[in-house]
This record gives C-alpha cells, sequence and structure tokens, in this order.
C-alpha cells in the first residue's frame, strides 16, 4: 500500500517556519498545497525547493504574486482536490465555495484565511482548513498538516502539525 505524502499550509503571510522546512524535509513529502497568503516569492521559491507545490492567492498575495490562481483543481492518487484560499466554513460556507463544489464534486476542499484549523464536510467534500503557520494575525497557535492519500483506494490519514505560538518554535502534537 503506497501512499502520497502531502504537507498542506495557508497564512503564512511572509514567513515560513525553518522547522516546518525541516519537518516537510524529513517527511520526504511528495507534494506542498499552500492555501493562500503566501506574503512574498521566497515561500513559494522554499516551499518548491522542497516538493511540487499547489498554491492559490491569497486577500494579501499583491504584486509579484498576482498573478497566482485564486482557485486550483487537481488529484492527489485517486482523489479530486480543490483549493481556494477564502471559503467560509463547513458550518456556512460561501457562495464560491459552495459553487465550487457543486461543480467539481471534490473530495477534498482546501482553504485557508480564517486561521482556524478545521476539518468537516460539505455535500460529500471532505473540508479542511490547516489553519494559520505564519506569525502574522490574531491566531494563537501555528498549525499545519499532512494528509495520506493511499494511492490505489484513495484511503485518508491526516496528522497535525503544532508548530507552537505565534511567537514560538516547532513543538510535536500531543494529541
Amino acid at each position: 500500500m503506497a501512499q502520497i505524502k502531502v504537507g498542506i499550509l495557508s497564512d503564512t503571510h511572509g514567513w515560513l517556519d525553518p522547522e516546518l522546512v525541516d519537518v516537510f524535509r524529513d517527511k520526504q513529502v511528495d507534494l506542498l498545497i499552500h492555501a493562500g497568503d503566501i506574503g512574498t516569492q521566497e515561500v513559494v521559491d522554499q516551499l518548491e525547493s522542497i516538493a511540487p507545490l499547489q498554491v492559490v492567492k491569497g486577500n494579501i498575495d499583491g504584486g509579484e504574486l498576482r498573478f497566482l490562481p485564486e482557485i486550483c483543481v487537481f488529484s492527489v492518487g485517486p482523489r479530486k482536490i480543490v483549493l481556494r484560499h477564502i471559503a467560509g466554513s463547513p458550518r456556512s460556507p460561501n457562495m464560491a465555495a459552495r459553487a465550487l463544489i457543486a461543480e467539481h464534486q471534490p473530495d477534498i476542499f482546501i482553504c485557508g484565511h480564517s486561521h482556524i484549523p478545521v476539518v468537516g464536510r460539505v455535500k460529500g467534500a471532505l473540508w479542511v482548513n490547516p489553519g494559520a503557520c505564519g506569525r502574522v494575525g490574531f491566531h494563537d497557535l501555528r498549525f499545519a498538516l499532512f494528509l495520506y492519500v493511499d494511492e490505489d483506494s484513495g484511503a485518508l490519514e491526516m496528522e497535525r502539525i503544532h508548530l507552537g505560538s505565534r511567537v514560538s518554535g516547532f513543538r510535536s502534537d500531543p494529541s
């Protein structure tokens, strides 16, 4: 049973935790997904030096990042994924998110923006927001995720990466 290892992050706001880079490298991720509010081209370059990158533009991504797509639709193994920065929440998806889910019928819908980690279901799609992993914002704690996708069956496993507070370094999640 071969697994595809995917690192999911969002809301770096121009700063990528060096310890998160080490975690992604140590885990030898096959793909990275950034759900927007990247902040700088340097963060994109750092992530692309680790693994192939799927990325969307967030509401702070202007300048050299303004040409990034607002929506990405792609597959990881047999699983279809839709990626968009601003989408609301699983309890209250915004109109754009509802339309994307209806149009593309993804297995997984990934978003960012709220800085709040959440996993839920919307119209059959697994809704994933990894939370913010940068230092800018109202969040107290920083998170990212690993998603493991079985290449054949599409079975999913998820692991939360707890990066500590906005002012501290990495620490492993005890849960």
